[in-house]
């Protein structure tokens, strides 16, 4: 491999997240939505009927013992069919020091809302199906057993794997307080490996809960705050925490306006198998009435007897 390889390919993601970032900017204005700054708790907040969100993540792990530090991309298209179903779509991607960047696979999401009105505690059912590689290092979970990333990304993307994942997601508004916790059970179906267990517990409040009266960006009451703690619960053969990789993660989210919010959160690892350090930023855009205007888009196209113009 040249010594330029690397370069090139940064180079390349950087140049599409400028380039996706200023298609986001440039969509027309969408409504408030209900932002956490959770990047691994769910909540039972559901998208908005008819609304989508377009969201960016990235992740930079730091290992420990001088291995490479990893970068993770991500984007997100989450959509609110109605007020008990969301669906969302991850693509992600990886690159490592001394490295290529490669394409990490892309996930498949559903929640369901269990109880229609908000209740004391209100569960939502999350199921996912994902077809990634080993070089997949979003850690939008952490599950089973945990060991560092030691071979190159350039290897790794060719062991393929197909997972199916369920989590059990509990939430509570208590107050202006949101305390959230997640169960997670995961199944890579592409061999005979051992059924997978993580969990994440998230607890977040906003800075103000009164509104200031001026209109700033920097006021108190744009920003929530929060902290998370995730990590693995082990497998079927090992069930506990020995050799799982465990996380605690302060984090804040920043409601810029109505349809954008700014998040970023660092992670520290409590384990030997965790990373030092999880760097995780985030920016989110929703656009209001989506589903609406494609429809409109499409009902333009017929003239009056049916027939496309």
């Amino acid at each position: 491999m040249s010594p330029t390889k690397p370069t090139t390919n940064r180079g390349s993601i950087f140049r599409y997240c400028l380039i996706l970032a200023a298609l986001v900017l440039s969509s027309a204005a969408g409504a408030i939505a209900q932002e956490n700054p959770y990047f691994v708790t769910y909540d039972h907040h559901m998208e908005e009927t008819g609304n989508l969100e377009i969201a960016t993540q990235g992740t930079i792990a730091m290992q420990k013992h001088d291995l490479p530090t990893l970068v993770a991309p991500l984007l997100e298209l989450e959509y609110g069919w109605n007020g008990w179903w969301t669906s969302e779509l991850y693509l992600e991607g990886s690159s490592q020091m001394r490295d290529s960047a490669v394409f990490a696979g892309w996930r498949l999401e559903n929640r369901f809302k269990v109880l229609r009105r908000e209740h004391w505690i209100n569960p939502v059912l999350y199921f996912e199906f994902e077809d990634t590689n080993e070089a997949s290092h979003i850690r939008k979970e952490i599950v089973g057993h945990d060991e560092p990333v030691t071979e190159s990304l350039s290897l790794l993307k060719r062991s393929k794997t197909r997972e199916v994942e369920g989590k059990l997601i509990l939430s509570s508004n208590v107050h202006s307080w949101n305390i959230s916790e997640n169960f997670i059970v995961e199944k890579n179906t592409s061999n005979s490996e051992a059924t997978e267990f993580g969990y994440a517990v998230g607890i977040s409040h906003p800075l103000a809960t009164m509104a200031s009266g001026t209109d700033c960006k920097l006021c108190r009451e744009n920003f929530r705050a929060g902290v998370e703690f995730y990590g693995g619960l082990g497998d079927t053969e090992v069930f506990g925490l020995p050799h799982t990789a465990q996380f605690v993660a302060p984090a804040v989210v920043w409601q810029l306006n109505g349809s954008n919010s700014f998040k970023a959160s660092t992670a520290f690892g409590l384990t030997g198998a965790s990373e030092r350090l999880l760097l995780r930023v985030g920016y989110t855009y929703e656009i209001d009435g989506f589903g609406h205007k494609v429809r409109q888009m499409f009902a333009g196209k017929h003239d009056r007897g049916g027939r496309f113009d």
